[in-house]
C-alpha cells in the first residue's frame, strides 16, 4: 500500500479479560464456521449490522470470502441485527475472547460512542464500515462519501425531470450519519439547483414496509409524482416496485407516465431493474471494497500500523476526522449506459 504506514515504536499491550467468558446470547449469526484460527495472526472480531438488506448480505458474503482467501484469524462472526444493545454485547464477547481489533458497522452512530471510548481505553482499535460514529475514537472508517450520494441523486433526477416535478425521498434513519448526509446533501442540491422540483422527504428508518406505506399515501395525495430517490435499494427496491406495479405505475423508462427512480447501493437486483427500465440509476456502494479494506485496516491496526490523510493507491482518499481517520472509497453512478460493466461488484455476485 502506498499509504505512508509506519509501525509504532512499541507493540500495543492488550489486556485480555480473564475468567468466565461472556455468553453469546445476542450473537445472531455466530457459528463455528464463522471463525478462523490462524497461528501467529492477531484475532479480529467482526460484527455484521443486519441481515434484512441485500447490500449487507453481499457485504457479508465478500467478508467471508476475503477472510478465507487472506488466511485471517477471526473470531466467530456476530450479528447485531440493527440493535445497539446487541452490538454492545457482541463487542463485550470480542473483548473477552481476545480480539486485537474489531470491525463493526453501527447503525446508530451516536449511541456507540461510549463503547468506542471503552475499547480505546483498552487499546482495542475499531474499524467502522459504511457508518461514521459521531463520537468515540475509531482507527479507520471505511466508507464512501455519503454526501456525494445525495448530490448525485439530486443532479440525476433534476436533469431527467428537466428541473420540474415532484419527488419522493425515502430517507434512512436520521440518527445515522449516512441518513443525515444523504438527506442534507440531497436537500441542499435541490434547493440550490432545482427550486422548481418539490421534494417530499419520507422518514423510513431504513424500513421498506414503512417506505411503501408512506409512498402509497403520498401517491394518493400527489398522483402527478414523477420522481423517487431511494437512499437504500437493498431495503426499498422490492416494496417500491411491488407498490408501483400494483398501482399500474411501473412503466418502462422512456414511456409516458414513467416515474424516474434513482437508488443507492448497487446490488444485482437494482442492476436488473435498470436493465428492465423499472428504475433509472443507482449509486454503487462498494460492498466488495468495504469488506476488503475493513479487513485490511483491522489487521493493520492489530499489528500497530498507522496511516495519514491523503490519496491512497486504490483510488480513494483518507481524510482526517475529529475522532479518527476515514478512507473514502469511490462510488460510481450506474445507469443503463454502464450497468453491464464487469468491474461493478453488483455484476459479480448472485441475486
Amino acid at each position: 500500500m502506498n499509504l505512508r504506514t509506519s509501525r509504532t515504536a512499541a507493540a500495543v499491550a492488550v489486556t485480555l479479560l480473564v475468567g468466565g467468558l461472556a455468553t453469546a446470547c445476542n450473537r445472531g449469526s455466530t457459528t463455528a464456521s464463522g471463525s478462523s484460527a490462524v497461528a501467529g495472526k492477531p484475532a479480529i472480531g467482526i460484527d455484521l449490522p443486519r441481515a434484512d438488506s441485500d447490500f449487507w448480505n453481499s457485504y457479508a458474503q465478500y467478508l467471508r470470502g476475503d477472510i478465507s482467501s487472506q488466511g485471517l484469524n477471526t473470531l466467530p462472526i456476530s450479528s447485531s441485527q440493527n440493535d445497539i444493545t446487541k452490538l454492545v454485547a457482541n463487542v463485550q464477547v470480542f473483548e473477552n475472547t481476545g480480539a486485537k481489533a474489531i470491525v463493526m458497522a453501527p447503525q446508530d452512530t451516536g449511541a456507540i460512542a461510549s463503547t468506542l471510548d471503552q475499547l480505546a481505553a483498552k487499546h482495542i482499535p475499531v474499524v467502522s464500515v459504511d457508518t461514521r460514529p459521531d463520537k468515540g475514537k475509531v482507527y479507520m472508517v471505511v466508507r464512501a462519501d455519503n454526501r456525494a450520494y445525495g448530490t448525485k441523486a439530486c443532479q440525476f433526477l433534476g436533469q431527467q425531470l428537466h428541473g420540474k416535478g415532484k419527488v419522493a425521498e425515502f430517507e434512512g434513519d436520521l440518527t445515522s450519519v449516512n441518513g443525515r448526509d444523504r438527506s442534507e446533501a440531497f436537500a441542499d442540491c435541490m434547493k440550490q439547483n432545482f427550486p422548481n422540483i418539490q421534494v417530499f422527504p419520507l422518514t423510513t428508518n431504513w424500513d421498506g414496509a414503512v417506505a411503501s406505506s408512506k409512498l402509497q399515501t403520498l401517491l394518493a395525495q400527489n398522483p402527478d409524482l414523477n420522481g423517487i430517490y431511494m437512499q437504500a435499494g437493498g431495503v426499498f427496491l422490492q416494496p417500491t416496485l411491488a407498490l408501483l406495479q400494483q398501482k399500474g405505475l411501473l412503466k418502462p423508462a422512456g414511456t409516458p407516465g414513467h416515474i424516474t427512480i434513482i437508488s443507492n447501493d448497487g446490488i444485482p437486483q437494482e442492476f436488473d431493474a435498470i436493465r428492465k427500465g423499472e428504475i433509472d440509476a443507482t449509486v454503487s456502494q462498494p460492498a466488495d471494497l468495504y469488506a476488503k479494506y475493513a479487513l485490511f485496516y483491522a489487521e493493520a491496526a492489530a499489528e500497530g500500523k498507522t496511516f495519514q490523510p491523503g490519496p491512497t493507491d486504490h483510488g480513494s482518499t483518507i481524510i482526517q476526522l475529529p475522532n479518527g481517520l476515514e478512507d473514502q472509497l469511490p462510488a460510481p453512478l450506474v445507469t443503463k449506459a454502464n450497468v453491464d460493466d464487469k468491474s461493478l461488484w453488483g455484476n459479480s455476485v448472485s441475486n
